[in-house]
């Protein structure tokens, strides 16, 4: 009976933590940079009739495989053009992760530990809120978990191995289309280290190597094919060897980040669980020898993190494949504590440290919005005072070492953080964002041939919400000259630029609109600096 009531509160406590994922997935505007491009480029696919080549800005965009844009714009067939339906496949490919993290967290340590898995996962923010905004990495994270999983099922079901090799290459051939080789390259190495450690290098010839590359090769071709068909090796060449091979080589714009850049990381991708990576990975290691899943899971989550650690390029997403692991360790872990391990003492001393993590930030956020006043953002104090009794109730639950009440008391404020943020927080967010009401105002008053743009500052989402070319300029030289033309002209700028360049232009400028932008590095967060103004210029008054 008590079985049966704990798996029941958990399931309930996971589908209550599933619902934000698909709770008004409209009501936010497209996030500049990387959602802007996978909103417009599938838009202009459609408009183009072309499915083959892709373009952003109605110029060529090459860098990147076609599967996401493809994913969005069958969404758009759908439902039509929206934020929501552009959003809809990025948030289906966060809950595939969450389940993929259970059914590893099942063959790691059983139902308990799957369920406690996929918890973790589900309610970890950023998760959430990556899985409302950035379909390619959500998407080679849920395609790449994929292929780790029928690997893992090949080995713990081998009844049934053919079939999930077949599915493993299936996963592999969509990874590939969504974001290049290395959604092969990478599992392969794991794999290969994962049997060298147990002296199995000859179970590859069991893998099925050739009718998997063929599988792999099937859904992978025809659309290099095509592409080769209309632009020949330019792009594809560049693409392999200038997006990938370049990027690891080098690094890509101004980066000073060391070797243990992903430190931090791996702790941000889970909070607050992140403070059990630790103690899942030793408790891992210790059970490497009896349990196949444990190792393959430590090695799939060691060998990416070095990989990209020894990047020329690093970027924060580059290790999100590794949070359904990390989250099927960790509920490995708090399983056999709950089941009554004689060794976890350990585990409700990370139970102890998540929930003060958890009382922290909470009480860092009711300073920061409810007693220093120092922004205004609706459901913010809430979300600190929630952070802050979960993380107090879930330490005194560590202290009397009920390690399960305490995780369902941290899982229970983050399922009520979720619904606060999507409910309350991320819409009046929107008041920092001012590209969706100025491109209304430029969508109201523009001629077909205005001149639109953002100057010093880089706003691609303007492209979504006008849906045509939008100038991007850094030079004042530059600005000058737009502003010589005698059609009307409409550029997006900080307050502090447009003071500094207003009496160097040609003509005339009034100011149509002026809204507050939310772009502080934690460090001004923390310090209350104030907000940046943007203001729309033209020259029509």
């Amino acid at each position: 009976m008590l079985h049966s009531s704990r798996q029941s509160l958990l399931v309930l406590l996971l589908v209550v933590a599933i619902v934000p994922y698909f709770i008004n997935l409209g009501v936010s505007s497209i996030w500049d940079a990387n959602e802007a491009f996978y909103a417009q480029t599938p838009r202009e696919m459609i408009e183009a009739g072309d499915y083959v080549t892709p373009s952003f800005n109605f110029q060529l965009r090459m860098n990147k495989p076609v599967l996401s844009y493809w994913n969005v714009a069958a969404s758009y067939r759908l439902f039509g053009v929206s934020e929501w339906s552009e959003r809809l496949p990025i948030a289906i490919g966060g809950v595939a992760i969450v389940g993929t993290a259970f059914v590893l967290g099942r063959l790691l340590g059983g139902t308990l530990a799957g369920m406690l898995a996929a918890l973790v996962l589900a309610t970890s923010p950023r998760l959430l809120l990556l899985a409302r905004r950035i379909i390619i990495d959500i998407h080679i994270t849920m395609w790449t978990g994929l292929v780790l999983l029928f690997f893992a099922l090949s080995e713990t079901r081998p009844q049934r191995r053919r079939l999930y090799l077949c599915l493993m290459y299936v996963a592999a051939g969509f990874g590939v289309l969504t974001k290049g080789p290395v959604a092969v390259f990478l599992p392969a190495l794991v794999f290969f280290i994962y049997l060298a450690s147990q002296k199995r290098l000859g179970d590859l010839r069991d893998m099925m190597l050739p009718a998997g590359a063929l599988i792999s090769l099937a859904i992978v071709v025809p659309w290099y094919y095509m592409l080769y068909g209309e632009h020949g090796w330019e792009y594809i060449g560049s693409f392999i060897f200038g997006e990938n091979l370049g990027r690891y080589a080098e690094a890509v714009g101004e980066q000073s980040r060391g070797l243990l850049f992903y430190i931090p990381v791996m702790l941000a991708d889970l909070f607050p669980w992140s403070l059990m990576i630790p103690l899942a990975l030793w408790w891992a290691v210790r059970e490497r020898r009896q349990n196949r899943v444990a190792r393959l899971l430590v090695i799939w989550i060691a060998a990416i993190v070095v990989f990209f650690s020894m990047s020329g390029t690093k970027e924060d997403l580059y290790i999100l494949p590794i949070v359904a692991a990390e989250a099927a360790l960790i509920g490995g872990v708090l399983a056999r504590a709950i089941e009554g391990d004689p060794a976890r003492r350990p585990v409700i001393w990370g139970s102890a440290l998540t929930a003060l993590l958890l009382l922290a930030v909470g009480v860092t956020m009711v300073w920061v919005f409810a007693v220093a006043n120092r922004y205004a953002l609706a459901g913010a104090s809430f979300v600190g005072a929630v952070a802050v009794a979960g993380g107090a109730g879930a330490f005194v639950w560590s202290v009397r070492r009920r390690v399960l009440g305490a995780m369902v008391t941290v899982a229970g404020s983050l399922v009520l953080i979720a619904w606060c943020v999507v409910l309350c927080t991320l819409p009046d967010f929107e008041r920092y964002k001012p590209v969706r009401p100025f491109s209304a105002i430029i969508r109201s008053r523009a001629s077909v041939g205005a001149i639109v743009g953002s100057y010093k500052f880089s706003l691609p989402s303007m492209v979504f919400y006008l849906d045509r070319p939008v100038m991007e300029v850094v030079l004042p030289d530059h600005l000058r000259a737009v502003f010589h033309t005698t059609s009307d002209v409409y550029f997006v700028m900080a307050e502090a630029e447009y003071q500094r360049i207003r009496d160097r232009l040609p003509v005339d400028t009034y100011v149509l609109a002026r809204q507050p932008m939310f772009d502080l590095k934690p460090r001004n967060f923390l310090d209350g600096s104030e907000l940046p103004q943007f203001v729309l210029v033209s020259n029509r008054e």
